[in-house]
């Protein structure tokens, strides 16, 4: 999840040029209306979520994801650190990256995430 377009069509294109298949949303709230009814995807093996989102923040939205019983690792992206951010990511047990950041770092965190071999 990221609302900056330019940074979610990079985040795309990275994931998916290493062979993730992906979904990209720019909003909590587009996920969830996505979702619909559902309780979460099967497959999904890793959310990544910028921390300030227009409307419900990375936070409420990996609570409302819980409640309907998604398993998935969790990497909380962001450019404003702060202690208090980092605090919540860890009680969640997410993964913290802070932009900008390179690809492959990225790339190594959702490998990771999502128990795969890492990739070159």
């Amino acid at each position: 999840m990221e609302d900056d377009g330019a940074m979610r069509q990079a985040l795309r294109r990275v994931l998916s040029g290493s062979g993730f298949t992906i979904k990209a949303f720019d909003s909590a709230e587009s996920l969830l209306a996505e979702l619909g009814a559902t309780q979460w995807w099967p497959a999904a093996r890793c959310c990544i979520c910028d921390v300030r989102l227009p409307g419900m923040s990375a936070f409420e939205l990996y609570r409302e994801l819980a409640l309907r019983g998604a398993t998935a690792q969790w990497i909380i992206i962001t450019a404003h650190d702060a202690p208090s951010v980092r605090e919540q990511a860890e009680r969640i047990h997410a993964a913290y990256l802070m932009k900008p950041f390179e690809g492959r770092t990225l790339l190594s965190m959702v490998a990771r995430a999502a128990g795969v071999a890492p990739l070159p």
